[in-house]
């Protein structure tokens, strides 16, 4: 049998350690693309200290670029941080919330988004108990940005000592929050580990007013994979959750769950891999919106073969097209997805290499074309240098990884997207 991490990993190679050299030039990997271009990352110098891990970015309504992360604190405990982008320079950093109970892992990690009227809001996660997963979600906002935080919100209401985390936020109207995570208040059993023989872990969901008032804590998905990352994201008219689902037979392939007309559909597979896996990958789906288009980026190794895939919506995620893979033959997965002014959709993942590991990128475009991928820079395949996040502003791609080490850091890097390429 398998084991639960089964694949996080028969790729994991000897880690590489990033020169930390200016700028990361990207170089292109062959395939069958539309055009043979080249995206060249500028290292940005990063405000994280010494000792900081899992970053996220976010892109506010304002077009504010913002980083978080995860600090080990000198005196024992974590920080949860944030900086602004500045005329091309992260800000001094912020304090979000700090305490020595917290969760901290590499792939169950905090995040900060903005709200349409500016509101800041960030989740993180605290330890409920002494087993190894017992902790909780904690919310919390900010209406001065980030000067001073709201006393911090649990958006479950089971108050048993298992696992909720796994989060995903979006800004709603009214200055409403959405949170969404997987809940474990069913698991039962031995909460070391993931696959207990309790029940089965859900995805739930629930909306935080203004004032941090629970509002619809909702059951989305009774029987969902235990440790995969899940991704949300709002479209025209409603909203589009994707995570990893999970059969009575252990096949765990990619789902979505939307928010239209004041109902959440029933739970509906994206595309028939038929991953037959008897533990969790640790390797969510990535989706992101535009208007009415949708794209949503997976990893799986059903037949054994691991591969990235993407698939377009036109329709608010109601239905998917026919997956055009994205990888170069040796993906890790840790992936990412956003959308370009010109509908084309950049995902970035980590991919192995003869010597170690790589982030890169590729852009596809509607149609299931692609540019050949691009080198952002070295990586630890490690479990340790995480999942790296983007985010854009305009033509402008952030993005941001850990680089694995003692102490382990910070990395942000800059491109630029021409729309006629």
């Amino acid at each position: 049998m398998m084991s639960v991490r089964f694949l996080l990993f028969l790729l994991a190679g000897v880690s590489i350690a990033n020169n930390g050299c200016m700028p990361f030039e990207s170089t292109p990997h062959s395939l069958n693309t539309a055009t043979d271009t080249r995206i060249s990352f500028q290292g940005i110098a990063s405000p994280a200290g010494s000792g900081s891990s899992t970053p996220t970015l976010h892109t506010t309504h304002e077009g504010d670029v913002l980083l978080s992360w995860v600090e080990s604190l000198p005196e024992g405990g974590h920080a949860l941080r944030f900086s602004k982008l500045e005329h091309d320079a992260w800000s001094a950093p912020k304090t979000i919330a700090q305490g020595e109970d917290w969760f901290v892992n590499w792939a169950d990690f905090p995040s900060l988004i903005s709200l349409d009227d500016g509101t800041l809001a960030a989740h993180y996660l605290v330890k409920s108990g002494e087993a190894t997963f017992a902790y909780d979600v904690h919310v919390t906002q900010s209406r001065d940005g980030g000067k001073t935080w709201s006393p911090a919100v649990i958006p479950h209401t089971d108050n048993t000592q298992t696992e909720h985390g796994f989060v995903s936020m979006l800004p709603l109207m009214d200055r409403r929050l959405f949170v969404t995570w997987l809940d474990g208040r069913n698991t039962g059993g031995d909460h070391n580990r993931h696959e207990s023989h309790g029940g089965a872990m859900a995805l739930r969901t629930a909306i935080l007013d203004d004032v941090g008032t629970l509002h619809r804590e909702t059951l989305l998905d009774e029987r969902v994979c235990d440790c995969c990352q899940t991704s949300a994201t709002r479209t025209a008219n409603g909203l589009v959750v994707a995570y990893r689902d999970r059969s009575d037979e252990e096949i765990r392939d990619i789902a979505v769950v939307r928010w239209q007309n004041r109902t959440w559909s029933e739970p509906q597979t994206v595309h028939e891999d038929q991953w037959h896996i008897l533990g969790c990958p640790v390797n969510g789906p990535a989706i992101a919106a535009a208007d009415k288009q949708v794209a949503l980026v997976w990893f799986t190794a059903a037949q054994d073969i691991p591969r990235i895939k993407l698939s377009f919506s036109t329709d608010e995620g109601q239905s998917f097209g026919a997956p055009v893979q994205i990888d170069d033959g040796f993906p890790i997965g840790r992936i990412d997805v956003i959308l370009l002014p010109d509908s084309s959709a950049l995902v970035s993942w980590i991919e192995k290499t003869g010597g170690g590991a790589e982030i890169r990128v590729r852009r596809v475009y509607p149609d299931g074309t692609s540019d050949v991928s691009s080198v952002v820079t070295p990586i630890s395949a490690a479990r340790a240098s995480g999942f790296p996040r983007m985010t854009r502003n305009g033509n402008a791609v952030y993005i941001a990884w850990t680089e694995t080490g003692n102490p382990s850091s910070i990395h942000t890097a800059v491109a630029t997207i021409p729309e006629d390429i």
